[in-house]
């Protein structure tokens, strides 16, 4: 199978997860924020709340008695003989951002489709390293550039600190 950075994509960090609202009366948004590895480019993507706790507790090292969903799902990945090798944001169909995950195991190497939210959290859990289509990136700089509602929500999210989650307990 070709490597991601063989056909140009770029190598990405999960810098943080933030949750905005609109205004004070709308609900919470979270996003998660990639950054290139040598820090010059950003990527915010829309996520869901469950994702986003994941991942935020993941980043802020939380770790819980019970797997939760994507702690059993890496599990699965594993007794099942596979590996996460890296999650990739392949591409942007109709302003969605299109994911996949790498996943070697005992039929070989796998490309299988995911949301972006779900292949970063594997891919966290696994230490696999994240990489952006250049497409992707351009598409993200787009959207980050102009006055729309979007393209400030964006730049906020860019800006905003990051979630933090705590055990409750």
């Amino acid at each position: 199978m070709t490597t991601a950075t063989a056909i140009g994509y770029v190598e990405m960090r999960i810098a943080k997860v933030v949750g905005l609202a609109a205004a004070d009366d709308e609900p919470f948004h979270p996003y998660v924020v990639l950054e290139d590895v040598s820090g010059d480019r950003h990527l915010a993507i829309a996520i869901g709340q469950p994702e986003a706790f994941s991942l935020a507790a993941r980043l802020g090292g939380i770790t819980w008695p019970r797997p939760m969903t994507y702690q059993f799902a890496a599990a699965l990945v594993q007794a099942l003989g596979g590996q996460v090798r890296q999650g990739r944001i392949d591409r942007v169909v109709e302003e969605t951002y299109i994911a996949s995950v790498e996943v070697a195991g005992p039929p070989g190497v796998q490309l299988v489709d995911a949301r972006p939210s779900d292949a970063l959290n594997l891919a966290a859990l696994g230490q696999a390293p994240i990489f952006a289509a250049p497409g992707v990136l351009q598409e993200a700089e787009a959207r980050h550039a102009g006055d729309s509602p979007e393209a400030a929500r964006l730049r906020r999210a860019l800006a905003a600190p990051p979630m933090t989650v705590g055990t409750g307990m």
